[in-house]
């Protein structure tokens, strides 16, 4: 009932391609924005800006990256924390280099150094595709790993190649509390949705989905496969740089090349399976159940036990915790393999049907 689009009629073709073409979904964006933006810096501890929201925003741009990239373009890739790492290094070295550079400057050209590795690394993609892809893009994890370690310059010299970032320092006020680094974040993020959610809207992203779902019929149609392929990788490197430069100086402030593993490229890849590929909106929700479960399992599981007088260890109920998170994945991706976003979908067009859902 809350839900329905009728009496809402578009009188123009700007008005029906919008951004969101429904008044509701505009009015619940403005109520998520001013949540995110006013409510939870009035209330939320800074053990919930350090440890929760500042790290699952970061991740969230980092699988909006790679969502553009496998979801959109249809390229595998395993590299994304090499190019975090990349982003993460670049702004350290710019910061360190150029007197004065604004940070936010610093952020754009991390990205744009990523955007250059995205790019040497995809030209695989211009003669192989699918799991052979992946595999050669794997080749980016341990390379860019490998150049942090073995080339001191990039972390001054540092003998275990880990740097400490500069401070954040941003029109002449340094950001030094969780809440500041927050709000820095989220606006950065939103706006990089923001710019993803039109450009996947674009020409260029109909040329990415069109490569996704057959590049010889894209090629076919006049849609240059070479420019296409490249500048996905490199959209979706300069994303993950981005955020590697945001891990690196608003999450920890001190990172080394072997935390950028290719566990963590694994991660992001689950991110956007479990919360929907080729979704933006799925990119956050993977990111959140990835990293937000576990936090509530840790709570959830040893309340359960000495509810139930169960004699579990700390270790067991870690054990636990795997297997249910394992087991909540596999639920999930039996039950809608489309991703959480997808689920999301559906409870919208049921609402706008209802009392006669399909």
């Amino acid at each position: 009932m809350l839900y329905r689009e009728a009496g809402q009629f578009k009188t123009s073709y700007a008005a029906d391609q919008q951004l969101f073409p429904i008044r509701q979904d505009r009015i619940g964006i403005l109520i998520l924005l001013a949540v995110v933006f006013l409510v939870i810096p009035g209330f939320a501890s800074d053990y919930w800006f350090s440890a929760i929201l500042i790290p699952f925003l970061i991740f969230s741009l980092a699988a909006l990256g790679l969502n553009i990239l496998t979801g959109y373009a249809g390229q595998l890739s395993l590299g994304s924390a090499a190019f975090m790492a990349v982003g993460a290094y670049a702004a350290y070295n710019f910061q360190l280099r150029i007197d004065g550079i604004p940070i936010l400057v610093s952020f754009v050209c991390a990205g744009l150094t990523a955007a250059g590795a995205g790019i040497l690394f995809g030209l695989p993609s211009l003669w192989i595709k699918g799991f052979y892809l992946a595999v050669a893009t794997l080749a980016a994890q341990f390379f860019i790993v490998w150049c942090l370690t073995k080339f001191p310059w990039l972390s001054n010299y540092s003998s275990s190649g880990v740097i400490s970032t500069q401070p954040l320092i941003f029109f002449g006020h340094e950001f030094t509390s969780p809440q500041e680094k927050y709000l820095l974040v989220l606006t950065i993020v939103a706006v990089m949705a923001l710019a993803a959610k039109n450009m996947v809207r674009s020409s260029t992203g109909r040329a990415w989905m069109a490569v996704r779902d057959m590049d010889v019929a894209a090629s076919v149609i006049g849609i240059r496969l070479m420019p296409a392929k490249l500048l996905a990788f490199a959209v979706s490197a300069f994303y993950c740089g981005v955020a590697g430069a945001l891990y690196a100086f608003c999450y920890l402030g001190s990172v080394e090349p072997d935390g950028f593993s290719l566990d963590m490229s694994f991660r992001i890849l689950f991110m956007i399976i479990i919360g929907g590929v080729g979704s933006i909106l799925g990119s956050f929700l993977g990111a959140a159940f990835i990293l937000l479960l576990p936090i509530f399992l840790d709570i959830a599981l040893p309340w359960v036990a000495s509810l139930l007088g169960l004699p579990f260890s700390s270790a067991t109920v870690s054990h636990i915790q795997v297997l249910v998170f394992g087991a909540l994945i596999m639920f999930f991706l039996i039950v809608e393999p489309h991703g959480l976003a997808r689920l999301w979908q559906i409870t919208k067009e049921k609402l706008r049907l209802w009392p006669f859902p399909h």
